[in-house]
C-alpha cells in the first residue's frame, strides 16, 4: 500500500475524520467522489483492478485537498476485498464508508432477445455480485462499530424501463433491492444504506462513449444523443459528475443521519418520483 498526504484546508468539512473505501476509484465517477470526499476531510482509501490507474487520482488528491492510500483490489473477489478491509482498519482503527463504483459490461444499446445468456449476465449480474461482496463485507465491520455508511449507485433505468437497455436497467434494479434488504437488516446497530441514482453524466468518458454509440446504431450524432437525454430531465440538462459527487458527500455525511433504505433521485428530474 502506498500512501500520498497533503496538507489540510482550513473551514468545515462535512466528512472531517472519516474513513472511505472506493471500489473503481479510477472510473469517471469513481475520481471525482474520491476527490470530493477528500475534499471535504476524508481520508480515501482508492482501489481498482491496477494501481498504476489510481496513482494519478491519488497524486491530485495529494496535492489539493487531502489523504489517498492506493491498493489493488478485485471487488469480485471476496478475499481480496476482506483483505483489504482488514488493513484498512488495522491502519485507521475503523471504515465510515464503503462505495462500490466499479464498471462493468452494460450491453446498451442491444435487445434482451439479441443477448447471448452469458453478456446478459454480465451486464445485469457481474456488477451485483460485486455490490454484495463489498457491501456484506463492510456491514460485518460497520456493525461490530455501531455505524458506517455503505453507498451505491443506480441509474434512472432502474425505476424506468427503456428499450434496447441490455441487462443495465435489471443489474440496476436488483442493485437497489439489495440496498433495501441489507438497510433493514444493519440498520439496527447504527449502519445506514444508500443508493445514488443520478441521470447520465455527459463528461464522464464511459457515458460518452455510450452516447457514441448510440450515435451511431440511431444515424445521429454525439450531440443530438446528449441533447435529447437532457431535454428528458425537468432541469433541462444533465447532472455532471461534480453533482453526483457531492450529492454522495452529503449522504455520507452525519448530515444524512436520519437517511437509509432508500434510493437518492439525482437524476436533474429525469425520473420524477
Amino acid at each position: 500500500m502506498s500512501v500520498t498526504r497533503s496538507h489540510q484546508i482550513e473551514g468545515l468539512k462535512l466528512l472531517d475524520g472519516k474513513v472511505a473505501v472506493i471500489y473503481g476509484a479510477a472510473g469517471g465517477v469513481g475520481t471525482a467522489v474520491a476527490k470530493a470526499f477528500a475534499r471535504e476531510g476524508a481520508t480515501v482509501f482508492l482501489t481498482g483492478r491496477t494501481e498504476n490507474s489510481l496513482n494519478p487520482v491519488a497524486q491530485e488528491i495529494s496535492s489539493t485537498c487531502g489523504v489517498a492510500d492506493v491498493s489493488k483490489v478485485d471487488a469480485l473477489s471476496p478475499e481480496s476485498v476482506e483483505t483489504h478491509l482488514h488493513r484498512v482498519v488495522t491502519k485507521t482503527g475503523k471504515l465510515d464508508i464503503s462505495f462500490n463504483l466499479i464498471g462493468t459490461s452494460v450491453a446498451i444499446g442491444t435487445k434482451l432477445t439479441e443477448l447471448s445468456d452469458q453478456r446478459f449476465s454480465d451486464a445485469a449480474f457481474k456488477k451485483v455480485r460485486s455490490y454484495f461482496i463489498t457491501m456484506t463485507a463492510a456491514a460485518r465491520i460497520m456493525e461490530k462499530q455501531g455505524n458506517g455508511v455503505i453507498l451505491g449507485l443506480t441509474a434512472p433505468n432502474a425505476r424506468l424501463p427503456r428499450p434496447d437497455m441490455g441487462g443495465f436497467a435489471i443489474g440496476g434494479a436488483a442493485i437497489e433491492a439489495l440496498c433495501r434488504q441489507l438497510a433493514l437488516e444493519v440498520g439496527p446497530r447504527g449502519v445506514r444504506v444508500v443508493c445514488l441514482r443520478p441521470g447520465g453524466t455527459p463528461d464522464n468518458p464511459v457515458l460518452q462513449a455510450v452516447f457514441t454509440h448510440l450515435a451511431k446504431l440511431r444515424g445521429t450524432s454525439f450531440q443530438a444523443v446528449a441533447d435529447s437525454e437532457a431535454q428528458n430531465t425537468a432541469l433541462k440538462r444533465a447532472p455532471l459528475l461534480l453533482d453526483v459527487a457531492n450529492a454522495a458527500v452529503l449522504i455520507a455525511s452525519d448530515y444524512a443521519s436520519a437517511i437509509t433504505a432508500t434510493t437518492i433521485n439525482a437524476s436533474c428530474g429525469e425520473l420524477v418520483d
